[in-house]
Formats: C-alpha cells, structure tokens, sequence
C-alpha cells in the first residue's frame, strides 16, 4: 500500500492596507508577497515548465485576498520594490567605509534577486490571485478558503457570528476564483464539537452549540484539517447511512482503535446532517522538520538569518552560521551553499514522507502536512526551493504520490467518523493562547458586540437607510475578530499595536451600531462613510450577513 502526501500551505495577514506603512502597515503585506508569495509562485511555475507533479492546496484567507486583489496593494508593492532596491543601492558606500567588504557581493546578489521577482510581478500585471488562479486551473493547485478575516469560530458567542465568517469566506472565493471552495482552513485549527459552551467565567452560556463541523457544512465545505491530538483523543461514532459506506458503531469503534492517527482523513461531521465534512490530521513527524528552528531544516548554519539585518535599508546579509550564534557573531551568507543545503533537504524530506507513506496499510492512508505558507519564503528564505525539491524528489514514486485535498476525497471516501474533541494547532493544543488572563477582556468587548449587532441586524436589514451602515458595522465586527490580535498579546510583541487595532474596530463597530439603535441614519451613513475610506475590504457584506440570520437560532447573551 502507498499514502497520498496532502500538503497544505496557508496564506493570512490581518487587515493593513490603509493602516500606514512600516513596520505593520502595507510594508508588512509587501513583504509577505516579496519574500514569500512571488518566490512560491515563481517555483510553482518553474515545475509546471520542468513537468513536474506538484499538486498542493493552498488556502487564501479572504481578508488577505481582499488586499492582494486591492489596487491600493499593486501601488505599495511597486513603491516596496523601489525602497528593496534603494537599500541595494546605498549599501556599497556604507558597506566600503566600515570595511566590510566581504558583504558586497550580497548586496549585488539581492539586487538582482529583487529585480527578477519584479519581472514577475510586472508580468502578471500585478495581479498574484490571478496567477495561482491560473495554476489551479492547470491542475497544478487547490485553492481552498478560510474564514471571512480569520475569527476563533469555537469563542464566538454567537452562532450567526461563526456562519458570517464562513458564509462570507465562501462568498469572497467565489468572487475571487470564480468557484465554490471545497475546503476551508479553520483559523488556527481550531475546532469545537456540539457540546454546551462556557468558556471563561464572564462569557454568556449555552446549553448547547452547534459544532463547528456543522457550519462548516451548512458553508457546503468537505474537508479541513485539524492537529493530530485531536484525532488521537477522539470517539467513534456511527455514520448516518450504511449504504453510503457507512458504518455500524461497532464497526467504526474498531477501525478507529486502530486509525486513530493522523494518517486517514475521517468524517467529522454530525451523523444526522448527511452531509460530509472531512478531517485530514497533521503529520506530526513531518512537520517538526520543518517548523522547529532549533531541531528542523531551517535552523540550518548555511540558510538565511532571519533576525540579523543591516540598518538602515534592512538587508539580510548574513546566514544562521550555527546554533546559539550570538547576532553579532553570524557569518556571511553564500546563496549557492544555502540553495545546495534546501536541495539536500528537500529530498531528505521526500525521503520521510516516501517512508511514512510505505508504512501505512489502511485504505485510504494519507500523510498531511499543512503549514503557514508565510514559513516558507519570510521565516525561511529558502523554502520555496525546499519545496521544489520536495516535488522533484517525489516525482516518479509511488509510496508517497501528492494529491490535493478533493482529490484524496474523490478517491477515498472516509470509513470512520469521528467526534473530535475541542482543540487547536497552538502552544498547548487548546484556546488558551486565544483566551487568557491577558486578553479576556478582548473576548468580553467581542461578545457584547455580537449580542448588540445580531440584535439590530434584522430591522437594518430591512431598512434600505440603514443598510450602508450595517455594512460598514459589519465590516468592523468581522475585523475586530480576527484571531491575530488576542494571537500577537499572547506572544508579547508588538502588544500594543495589536490591541490599538482591536480597540479602533471595536469602536467603529460599537458607534455604527448605536447610530442603527437610536435611528440616527445619517450620521450614521456619515461614519459609515468615512470607514470605508479605510476599511474597504468586502464589497458586498450584506447577503452573508442576511444568510447567518437565516440560518441560524440566535443564542442570547445571559
């Protein structure tokens, strides 16, 4: 028997378009598609050419492709090149004066570098969604989306909160990529199972919430992907038809006290919905390799030093040299050594996933392996060539063929269902690094804003005066959501711009949605108006938002 590879890479930045430049405005966005969008790109197309079987899935957030398909993006990305190759130029003088002459020829080989993935982005006008558009009709890749700006589904309060979220993702990839997407990246992996919800002791409760398994369904997504201890500490259950490929509970409780691993994708969705909903769990072998910076490929002494660079212009002139090495004793990088070391790896990771792959006998077996797609390129400067290896390297085998996600569905219906436990991908495998001591009062802010906005949506709705405000309140609700500020608190950096962030749309929300109660309509279109001068994101709002009121028993804050 073989197992499919199913890599999954996935591609977010919060909202900053709009929100000044260095270092968390549009550089940040620009950077991401300099060191991590164009070089993927760039190698996805260089296997297209060479023949080379590279199918992989790749989920866009919708709030991220809301500002690479923003005119305001294709302007800063130009501007950004300019600032990169500025760098380049006034670097050799420096450089000269201080002696440091053995850097030089770094400088040359970043200008030229910059100057390449500026053709590219020239050559495809600017317009990146485009272009792995055109791969994805190829057969090269799997486009899947996300939720509408990365909100934590399971600490929402509200179940019309969660299918705004994922009925707006939908509704933006369609826009986007002209087709329904069949997967969805849950936001940190993070998923919760029908149960009664009371998360901290200020939080409204529920005797019962639906899973999210469940609104992922009612979206009409098939399949996401969860870490492995959730599939490890999870309870069998029977499937809803047996002429479905279904099984009895006793036959699922015996499979699954031998497939409770990460290497089959199982059914996750309720037994009474008929509608399937698929899990594929992270390799946890796999991805050590590549996330550990102290133990994986990328703390390698030949790659690029993240963390070192030369002010002022921010080049990166220097390799990680080796494990502990102070910054200021880090040495010169040698690209060609550097790209010769991703080579080596890379088929040294092809040889892990072939060995996984030949150990599996269950039908069906799949190895995943889903990653930030920012880790590869931004973090890692050689990851993409990593990854172009890792294809090559594969190529021609049959212990470990990768498949996109459908693909391994197509082929494979899932045997057993599984009723997961609540989990996700962070530091302790729960919601803990989302919701603590130190970010409750985010969490607090957001649930009486969800009571406040689903309690005024329906009349909004219904009143064309009011319906450009609940857009705009709309828009500001779903991006003081987004599971990236209480994320950046948690990790004490920049602590204070991710909590400024969070605060600014909490009160444009807060103040739109007090115009709809107290009926004052224009000053409310009046805000409303000057918001979207710079939270532009998401068109059309509205009919998602008249969906999640549709489908949905509004849960009461008590």
């Amino acid at each position: 028997m073989s197992a499919d590879v199913v890599l999954a890479l996935h591609s977010h930045l919060p909202w900053v378009l709009h929100h000044g430049r260095w270092p968390h405005g549009s550089d940040w966005l620009s950077e991401a598609a300099l060191e991590t969008y164009l070089p993927l790109l760039q190698t996805l197309r260089e296997l297209e050419k060479e023949g080379t079987p590279a199918a992989m899935t790749m989920g866009i957030t919708p709030i991220l492709a809301n500002q690479l398909g923003h005119p305001t993006f294709q302007s800063e990305m130009r501007s950004f090149f300019v600032q990169r190759l500025a760098a380049c130029d006034e670097a050799p003088a420096s450089l000269r004066e201080t002696g440091d002459n053995e850097l030089l020829p770094l400088v040359d080989f970043w200008r030229q570098r910059w100057l390449e993935l500026q053709e590219l982005f020239e050559s495809i006008d600017g317009h990146l969604l485009g272009a792995f558009a055109a791969l994805e009709s190829s057969g090269r890749l799997e486009l899947i989306s996300s939720a509408a700006t990365h909100g934590f589904l399971p600490l929402l309060a509200r179940d019309e909160s969660i299918r705004l979220q994922l009925a707006l993702g939908a509704q933006e990839h369609h826009r986007y990529f002209g087709r329904a997407p069949v997967g969805c990246w849950l936001p940190e992996c993070a998923y919760r199972p029908r149960e009664a919800w009371h998360p901290w002791p200020t939080a409204p409760r529920a005797a019962v919430r639906r899973g999210i398994d469940e609104h992922l369904a009612d979206a009409g997504y098939q399949f996401t992907f969860v870490d492995a201890h959730l599939v490890t500490g999870a309870q069998p259950l029977t499937m809803a038809s047996q002429g479905d490929g279904g099984l009895s509970l006793e036959e699922a409780s015996r499979l699954a006290s031998g497939e409770r691993s990460p290497y089959t994708a199982v059914r996750i969705s309720h037994p009474g919905s008929g509608r399937l909903v698929a899990a594929f769990a992270r390799d946890p072998r796999a991805s050590a390799q590549v996330w550990s910076r102290s133990e994986g490929y990328p703390g390698d002494g030949a790659y690029l030093e993240f963390h070192k660079l030369r002010w002022p212009g921010g080049l990166r002139l220097w390799r990680v040299t080796g494990s502990g090495v102070d910054l200021g004793a880090k040495q010169p990088y040698d690209p060609a050594a550097a790209r010769s070391k991703a080579k080596i790896h890379g088929r040294h990771f092809a040889g892990l996933l072939r060995q996984t792959g030949a150990t599996q006998t269950a039908r069906g077996a799949v190895v995943a392996i889903p990653f930030d797609t920012e880790l590869f390129g931004h973090w890692w400067s050689e990851g993409p060539e990593f990854l172009g290896e890792v294809f090559r390297a594969l190529r021609d085998q049959s212990a470990a063929p990768p498949t996109t996600g459908s693909a391994h569905l197509a082929a494979f219906r899932p045997r057993v269902a599984l009723r997961l436990p609540p989990g996700s991908w962070g530091a302790k495998g729960d919601f803990s690094f989302w919701l603590n001591l130190g970010t409750a009062w985010m969490w607090e802010r957001i649930w009486r804003l969800e009571g406040a906005f689903w309690d005024i949506a329906p009349a909004a709705l219904a009143t064309p005066a009011a319906r450009p405000v609940l857009a705009q309140a709309t828009r500001e609700l779903l991006l003081a959501q987004s599971s990236d500020w209480p994320f950046i608190i948690s990790t004490g950096a920049v602590a204070d711009y991710a909590e400024r962030r969070f605060r600014e749309h909490c009160e444009n929300a807060e103040q739109l949605v007090a115009t709809l109660q107290s009926g004052a309509l224009e000053e409310g279109q009046r805000r409303a108006e000057a918001l979207h001068t710079v939270n532009d994101c998401f068109p059309e709002p509205l009919p998602a938002v008249a969906a999640a009121l549709a489908g949905t028993r509004a849960l009461r804050l008590v």
